[in-house]
């Protein structure tokens, strides 16, 4: 066999390792958006109000996570991999779209996700209870809305831990002046 041959031989074995590791993390990123897919929505919605430029969000949060899943060494749970990779960006965007003290505006009745229920009054409440909770949300300083959105999605303690780097110890203080911050931006009484 010539020096030739064997070269094309690894080549091709090397091209074929790299075309299975692509398809692999192609598979791994469409699983990861249709699972977390809708969770990346909400949390660009708690960053974003205007619908052409929270999908924009949604894109670059993907871009982001495709980009960073080569990297994707497991020393945090993928949930937590895939938080910390959207909030970062959606802070990102904040920086660059206005200033961190400056409040959000009112959420406009067509940027509320619909409830296909068939009671409309009860829809119609349901979307102002909706609408105002994220205008507080929205009026809150970055760190607490970071705490309540993750909070409502469901992660632990450590898992916020992880996605903010900081102290679980801290988080929960955190989430306890989020969540006063959120009663009161709602006028909510303790």
């Amino acid at each position: 066999m010539s020096y030739a041959h064997s070269a094309t031989g690894q080549f091709a074995g090397q091209v074929m390792i790299v075309n299975e590791r692509r398809h692999a993390l192609e598979t791994q990123f469409d699983r990861i958006l249709s699972e977390y897919g809708t969770a990346i929505s909400r949390l660009a919605f708690s960053y974003e109000r205007v619908a052409s430029v929270r999908e924009e969000l949604e894109q670059e949060i993907a871009l982001a996570i495709w980009q960073a899943l080569a990297h994707f060494r497991g020393e945090c749970s993928e949930r937590t991999f895939v938080f910390r990779i959207a909030h970062n960006r959606g802070i990102s965007h904040l920086r660059k779209r206005r200033p961190l003290h400056q409040p959000m505006e009112e959420l406009d009745e067509s940027d509320q996700p619909v409830d296909p229920r068939p009671h409309p009054e009860e829809q119609a409440a349901r979307n102002h209870q909706r609408a105002q909770l994220m205008s507080a949300i929205q009026s809150l300083p970055v760190t607490h809305r970071q705490m309540i959105v993750l909070m409502l999605e469901g992660l632990t303690h450590a898992e916020i831990a992880d996605v903010t780097g900081i102290t679980e110890n801290n988080v929960a203080v955190r989430l306890t002046r989020a969540r006063k911050a959120l009663k009161d931006a709602m006028g909510v009484m303790p």
